[in-house]
């Protein structure tokens, strides 16, 4: 039932169904974030232990997972505008489940691929989401049920990586076990309370499936001076965070012997730094510094942090790279900001659509560049630790997005004459 026209507290009726939403967006971030500790060590055993035959398996696993995620999430929206969120939501939901069943019991890297992907078309469902509480939510309600979802990607990246950690340490297999018992009891209670959120007659006539790459959103950005800009800091930025989730696990695990409850700890350690950092000092040197200043600050962080992470001898001295890191954060609100301001209008859907196939680029290419170069770094023979080079290709891609940003100048506007004139 549509939240406009139901009675007089639609949201106490629907509590039961956001419960499910909730769950479901939880463990879709689950399902990504829980690999980080556990997929590389998973892949090593099965490729016989080798690092270098782990890295270049490693190139295709994140690679896979963002590239099934693009295609399938416009099919997702398409389908739950023609037949309703409910059934997308639940077969998503159940379709994750299966998934890592088949990881928990894949015997080779082909199958443990192939339940990679379908992971990625499942975890897509986020934008159906998203429309499943905009249909049952009004104007007044809709920001915060939004930032409860936001919530829950962000626990989910956070509890992930610690529980994969933690079930890893005792069997690499486990984590998989209980994330599937979990969404499968999702998906039960779900047939149970979830209502289906979009009236019959509202829903489109056909199925209608828009492009995952925004050609004409990439030719705008690229057709002005001021948004090329931005665009490349843009494009730089979500290159360099791909190598977290390629080869910094396996990376670790090399230069530092970290097992899995390390990774999972580090991981929840820089979450907490980022969440603090967000909490209490982005808005301020925001408000300060202004967007641009702080846009050069962030990409600064970012490079420095890298580069000092590629030469960390141990465990301690990587430690205290952490909470300065974190800063980088400031990277997104100065980018957002002046992406808003240099976008007109009438642009903004097309300049977003383009920023998010640009980052969607970034995802398919990352993981093969960044696990070329570790998987070479560490098969050649070499008097000195090369593990690190695919770390300061990482930072070099933040030096770059540094001196773009000195060199962005927001071009003058010109006022718009009154109507009234």
């Amino acid at each position: 039932m549509d939240a406009t026209s139901s009675g007089d507290n639609p949201i106490g009726r629907h509590k039961p169904a956001f419960r499910f939403v909730f769950l479901s967006v939880l463990m879709s971030a689950i399902s990504f974030s829980i690999v980080i500790p556990i997929l590389p060590n998973l892949v090593r055993q099965l490729s016989g232990g080798d690092y270098a035959t782990a890295a270049m398996w490693m190139m295709l696993f994140p690679a896979a997972w963002g590239l099934a995620q693009i295609v399938s999430a416009p099919i997702l929206g398409g389908v739950s505008d023609r037949y309703g969120r409910r059934p997308v939501l639940l077969i998503s939901s159940l379709g994750l489940g299966i998934d890592y069943a088949l990881m928990a019991i894949a015997p080779n890297l082909w199958l443990l691929l192939a339940a990679r992907i379908v992971s990625g078309a499942t975890a897509a469902s986020f934008s159906t989401a998203h429309a499943y509480v905009a249909d049952i939510t009004d104007q007044d309600n809709r920001a915060a049920f939004f930032g409860k979802l936001a919530s829950a990607i962000s626990i989910g990246f956070m509890v992930g990586p610690v529980l994969g950690g933690w079930l890893g340490e005792i069997d690499l297999r486990l984590p998989y076990v209980a994330a599937s018992a979990a969404t499968l009891l999702n998906v039960f209670y779900g047939w149970l309370v979830l209502p289906e959120s979009l009236p019959a007659e509202r829903r489109a006539d056909r199925v209608k499936i828009k492009s995952p790459f925004n050609a004409a959103g990439i030719r705008l950005l690229f057709g002005r001076g001021d948004l090329r800009s931005l665009s490349s800091i843009s494009f730089l930025y979500s290159l360099s965070n791909m190598l977290w989730g390629s080869v910094w696990v396996l990376f670790c695990t090399h230069r530092f012997g970290w097992s899995p409850v390390g990774v999972g700890l580090a991981t929840a350690a820089a979450g907490v730094a980022g969440i603090v950092v967000q909490t209490w000092a982005v808005g301020r040197i925001v408000a300060r510094v202004g967007e641009k200043k702080a846009l050069e600050i962030g990409t600064a962080v970012a490079a420095l942090s890298l580069f000092y992470i590629a030469f960390c001898p141990d465990t301690w001295w990587y430690a205290l790279s952490i909470a300065p890191a974190a800063f980088s954060l400031l990277v997104g609100p100065g980018l957002q900001g002046l992406v808003s301001a240099a976008a007109k209008p009438d642009e903004q859907g097309a300049v977003r659509g383009g920023l998010q196939s640009l980052g969607g680029i970034a995802t398919v290419i990352g993981p093969s560049l960044y696990g070329g170069v570790f998987a070479w770094s560490v098969s050649v023979e070499s008097s000195v630790d090369l593990t690190g080079l695919a770390v300061l290709l990482s930072s070099a891609c933040m030096v770059v997005a540094f001196f773009i940003a000195r060199r962005f100048s927001r071009p003058a506007r010109i006022e718009s004459v009154p109507a009234a004139a």
